[in-house]
């Protein structure tokens, strides 16, 4: 493999740089939101079925007692 100087290197990196997308305000706003609402609505559900193994293991403890 052919090495790589600094200065070549660096000048590769401004390039790449050059060729980043960045995303629009807009887009960013509506990823938060999908991300929060995806993140509570998994929170609530995961809520749902640790409160029904919680039901179904104090009520199995029970009749062991």
């Amino acid at each position: 493999m052919a090495k790589t100087t600094p200065q070549e290197f660096i000048r590769q990196v401004q390039a790449e740089t050059k060729k980043v997308v960045w995303p629009t305000w807009k887009e960013t706003w509506m990823t938060a939101a999908m991300v929060a609402a995806m993140t509570t609505i998994l929170a609530i559900f995961f809520l749902g079925v640790d409160s029904l193994f919680d039901a179904l293991v104090a009520s199995l403890l029970k009749l062991a007692q």
